[in-house]
């Protein structure tokens, strides 16, 4: 019996710190906006047959398009965006961020955050901003998922793949308008993300992505 008592009491002292555990865990900033069940809140342009949902994961096959988020009216500025992200073999993609919707060709606004862990074809690799801070070793390994996680506060981006720091890029954006290498629309602003499907040579898969707002 002073066994059961003390089990007992050891119980009613765990719960309330279970219940703070879990508190936490559900306030920690951070918005689901794709869970694996639908792609509500999302919408794919010029080849919509590129993007499909299959086990839990948003798959990237086919001819150029890309899959945007929709699913809030208000942009996105300083952020943590978090996925999970698995890429076939010899497969190319991306994660756009600043971005907006339109209806065909490679994103005219924002950066694209790179997803290619592949030898050869492209020699910028996962965890680069596309151009302006690129990345020529791969972080992550084909046919595993790995965790992608993009920062933007400010002029400064912070790419990490299973937590590790990648790359680290500050936008000089006077630089940049004398660098005709570069669209000028390829700056840090606001906007959406976007998911991208290159080549039907590619396979990539998406999941688990959720964001959370920093303060502007």
């Amino acid at each position: 019996m002073i066994r059961l008592f003390a089990c007992l009491a050891v119980m009613a002292l765990a719960l309330p710190l279970f219940a703070e555990e879990k508190k936490e865990a559900k306030d920690d900033g951070f918005k689901t906006i794709f869970d694996g069940k639908s792609m509500d809140g999302w919408k794919v342009n010029e080849s919509k047959e590129s993007f499909k949902l299959a086990d839990g994961a948003i798959v990237a096959n086919g001819n150029r398009s890309h899959c945007f988020y929709v699913g809030d009216d208000k942009p996105f500025k300083n952020f943590v965006l978090e996925l999970d992200v698995l890429t076939k073999p010899l497969s190319n993609g991306g994660v756009y961020f600043h971005t907006k919707f339109q209806d065909e060709g490679w994103p005219a606004q924002g950066h694209e955050c790179q997803v290619n862990n592949a030898p050869g074809k492209d020699p910028q690799k996962t965890g680069g901003v596309y151009n302006v801070k690129k990345v020529l070793v791969a972080p992550a390994k084909d046919d595993t998922w790995f965790h992608y996680t993009i920062t933007v506060e400010g002029n400064h981006v912070v790419t990490k793949i299973d937590g590790k720091v990648v790359a680290e890029y500050t936008e000089d954006a006077a630089a940049l308008d004398k660098d005709s290498k570069i669209e000028k629309t390829r700056r840090i602003s606001n906007g959406t993300f976007a998911l991208q499907a290159h080549d039907p040579g590619s396979t990539v898969m998406y999941k688990n992505i959720r964001v959370k707002r920093l303060a502007d």
